[in-house]
């Protein structure tokens, strides 16, 4: 491995030496005290907002592979993202959305204003094309009452969009271990009016592990286009076409001595997702006066999707149409700087599902085919979430945000299969959730900040959550709901070179949601009591050195908590004051990254994960560990108008072995032992080259 290692760094010395002439970077002169979150319907600087709110540019993604937000994700202090597999994900904020078994809740997600999260609280973003993606913010905990007031908080991806007066074609390919292949094509036009951005990719990937190949087509436009003086329409549109192969979770044994196993039923099933997939909208902007302004959009997203599982088989579809807009206001309340904004979120969706029975084991070697139908039913889902936000100076260097959200959220599920008759509808609704915000932001000297928060948040229960095993709605089920406590620091030191952020937080949640497994392929939600969740977030960003010639600068970031069950009884048992299941207790990271002038970049980063609690008796815990990756690149120009970037890089350079990912309390039906563990990839080296013919 050493030899592998040596080789890249030698292409790469050579490049920086013997390339300079053709090299060309730009200078990033940008800011925190310039950034302006984007999400919220009122814009506020980053430095002056009083919660805490992480920002990823479109540099800090092209930091990574490009496969996956797994490296980029886990570098933000109190998220938590654990891979499976390429599209077996599960992201935690705060501890928020551990416990969930195969996938990512209590978080939710946009594209730009277009929810990725299902009607029933399900997200997916991992299969987001990353060279589509032009910036993401992560607002932590439920302080974003326009988007629902999510427990976990929400993660908003920004589409890419073509610079300023210029038309490009861009070719990008990349390489990599275990079949990795990853070509895209994009398109580009802009002028004082009009803006597009086209993407298309085909991402293969044979994987590590036996019945882990992916493959991934996905096509992609976004457009601007100004109306009149006043007015501009988007369009997003995203397509994907999906079929990926699933390893599932293997016992202790087989991940320490055969991680490249898949679990023995999915490997004879030769289980498998595949789904088509789009998403639609179109949006519009107004504004009527310096004081006045209107946004509304309009979407749908499409879904249908095939599952061959060792359990059974899952054929389903899901519809949706929904529409959200913002009133905003401006002016000067007593000379101070007002600004309002009042709007509404509504998702009508319609899922429908069959369940076949799968007879691989009657012809070995085959993999799955479906048998009879048993199973047929269909869901409305139905969401609405109602806002008001307000944010005041309320003195000069005093800043007020506050907020009022109202949500409601109904699912009617009915059983259609024919040999079943005609079943009366079942209907459940959570009533009305209302989840106030209040903050204060206070500047102690320019670019010193305090603030502080209190923020009431929910979370609803999944689906098949609510169903009991018999397949009715359990109407005891009550939503979590909690409330959220910050206080935070951000500030620049030293002449701008240094940047420190301290964030002190406090969640209490009650009608703790909790997954009660009752088969392999079956559980029940309960309202299993409360639980605590503390912790301290914190980021440092250093300039180390800015000439004409190099900059290099350097970040450390990460967290600490301590979440724990509180009044927890399941079965009888207590578990009362034990650590939470699914989370580690701290996790963080520090990295180098050089950019010189002639066009060479290198960026090195360390990540160190902490032990997490597997059951919730806490008597199995995975193993912490470390992971060191590094990407490097050069990027040239030929002829003013050919811009080429060739880069290379290997994650997990001290080839750790690693749980990438755990199944929270995992069960060994009959004498099977339980399978909790995701083994992470080896050492895994990549590399690419892309091409852009610009005109400008």
């Amino acid at each position: 491995m050493n030899t592998k290692v040596q080789s890249v760094f030698f292409i790469f010395i050579v490049q920086f030496h013997f390339f300079p002439v053709f090299g060309q970077v730009k200078k990033d002169t940008t800011s925190l005290s310039e950034i302006v979150i984007m999400a919220s319907p009122i814009r506020i600087s980053l430095q002056n907002s009083a919660s805490s709110v992480a920002v990823i540019q479109r540099k800090d993604i092209e930091k990574s592979d490009g496969v996956i937000l797994t490296s980029v994700l886990n570098k933000i202090p109190g998220v938590n993202m654990q891979q499976g597999s390429l599209n077996t994900n599960r992201i935690s904020i705060r501890g928020i959305g551990a416990r969930s078994q195969y996938g990512t809740s209590r978080i939710k997600a946009y594209f730009e204003d277009i929810p990725l999260t299902s009607g029933e609280g399900d997200t997916t973003i991992e299969d987001i094309d990353l060279e589509t993606i032009g910036g993401i913010e992560i607002s932590k905990g439920p302080n974003n009452t326009s988007f629902g007031s999510g427990l976990g908080g929400v993660i908003h991806l920004f589409a890419r969009d073509t610079p300023k007066k210029e038309t490009f074609g861009k070719s990008v390919t990349n390489y990599g271990s275990y079949g990795l292949i990853k070509q895209s094509l994009g398109a580009g036009f802009s002028d004082a009016n009009s803006n597009l951005f086209s993407n298309y990719t085909h991402l293969q990937i044979e994987g590590f592990r036996a019945n882990s190949s992916y493959d991934r087509k996905s096509v992609n436009v976004h457009a601007k286009q100004k109306v009149g003086e006043k007015g501009s329409l988007t369009f997003l549109g995203i397509f994907t076409r999906l079929k990926a192969f699933i390893p599932s979770s293997i016992n202790e044994n087989d991940y320490r001595n055969h991680p490249e196993k898949a679990a023995a039923s999915w490997a004879a099933a030769q289980g498998y997702e595949s789904y088509d997939k789009s998403l639609l909208g179109i949006g519009y902007k107004h504004s009527f006066s310096e004081n006045w302004s209107f946004k509304t959009s309009v979407f749908s997203n499409f879904k249908k999707a095939y599952e061959p599982r060792p359990f059974d088989v899952l054929d389903e579809k899901i519809n949706s149409i929904g529409f959200r807009s913002t009133l905003n206001y401006k002016t000067k309340l007593f000379s101070m700087p007002f600004e309002a904004s009042v709007g509404t979120e509504m998702l009508r969706e319609r899922y429908t599902f069959s369940l076949f029975e799968n007879l691989y084991l009657s012809q070995p070697g085959q993999g799955s085919l479906a048998g009879r139908e048993f199973s047929k039913m269909k869901q409305n889902r139905n969401y609405s979430n109602y806002f008001l936000e307000v944010n005041l100076e309320l003195l000069k260097d005093l800043h007020l945000e506050s907020g009022l959200a109202l949500n409601t959220t109904k699912y009617t599920l009915r059983d259609v299969l024919p040999e079943n008759g005609n079943q009366a509808e079942q209907g459940y609704t959570f009533g009305k959730i209302w989840s106030p915000r209040l903050g204060l932001s206070y500047q102690l000297s320019p670019r010193k900040n305090v603030f502080s928060s209190i923020s009431k948040g929910f979370s609803t229960p999944l689906v098949a959550e609510t169903l009991t095993p018999e397949g009715q709605i359990n109407t005891d089920l009550k939503p979590e709901e909690g409330f959220n406590y910050e206080l935070g620091f951000k500030g620049y030191w030293l002449d701008s070179k240094l940047y420190s952020e301290l964030v002190f937080y406090s969640t209490q949640i009650s009608n703790l949601l909790v997954a009660r497994r009752t088969a392999e392929d079956q559980f029940v939600g309960i309202n299993g009591g409360r639980s605590s969740h503390r912790g301290i977030e914190f980021t440092v960003n250093y300039e180390i050195l800015k000439t004409s010639q190099f900059e290099i600068g350097t970040y450390f970031a990460g967290s600490f908590n301590d979440f724990r069950f509180k009044d927890f009884v399941d079965n009888g048992i207590d578990y009362s004051n034990i650590r939470l299941t699914g989370v580690p207790n701290k996790q963080w990271n520090i990295g180098i990254d050089l950019k010189t002038a002639n066009g060479f970049t290198l960026n090195t980063s360390f990540m160190s994960m902490g032990k997490i609690p597997m059951n919730d008796s806490n008597t199995k815990f995975s193993e912490s560990y470390a992971l060191l990756d590094f990407k490097a690149a050069y990027s040239f120009t030929i002829l003013q108008f050919l811009k080429a970037t060739v880069s290379s890089g290997i994650n997990n350079v001290l080839d750790r072995k690693y749980a990438a990912s755990i199944l929270p309390n995992a069960v060994g039906f009959g004498t099977a032992a339980p399978r909790y563990y995701y083994p992470g990839n080896p050492i895994q080296f990549y590399g690419g080259i892309s091409v852009s013919y610009v005109f400008e």
